[in-house]
């Protein structure tokens, strides 16, 4: 049975870092896209990043226009996860965080939709 866990979130304020990690369990994703989504009160789920593999041992990230230049997602496989490096927080970024793998090469990136499997989410709240 697969499973993605995150943790790292948690109340910090505007300027602040955090890290975001998201341990998958079941099967191995070294071979597929992981990425992280958001969501806050009231509004959709948002596409923050995606670090996709691309053969041999490349790959490579995409980010939401939000998160280019302050976040950076990575991965080990070795661990079977999945982190989100947070820089310079703002109240905007106020969200649950969530994990995912997506298994098909063809969907989208950036389309929720296109992924399989989702982690729990963790709560990260940005205070000004």
């Amino acid at each position: 049975q697969v499973q993605l866990v995150e943790s790292g979130g948690g109340l910090v304020q505007t300027g602040s870092s955090l890290r975001l990690s998201c341990a998958a369990s079941g099967r191995t994703f070294s071979r597929y896209a992981m990425g992280w989504f958001r969501q806050a009160p009231g509004k959709e789920r948002e596409f923050v990043a995606v670090i996709n593999w691309s053969g041999g041992s490349t790959y490579y990230s995409y980010y939401a226009d939000s998160a280019r230049g302050r976040f950076t997602i990575s991965r080990n496989n070795a661990k079977n996860t999945v982190y989100l490096q947070m820089h310079r927080l703002k109240p905007v970024d106020t969200a649950v965080y969530y994990c995912a793998v997506k298994m098909s090469v063809t969907t989208p990136p950036r389309a929720a939709r296109g992924y399989d499997y989702w982690g729990q989410g963790t709560q990260v709240t940005v205070s000004s």
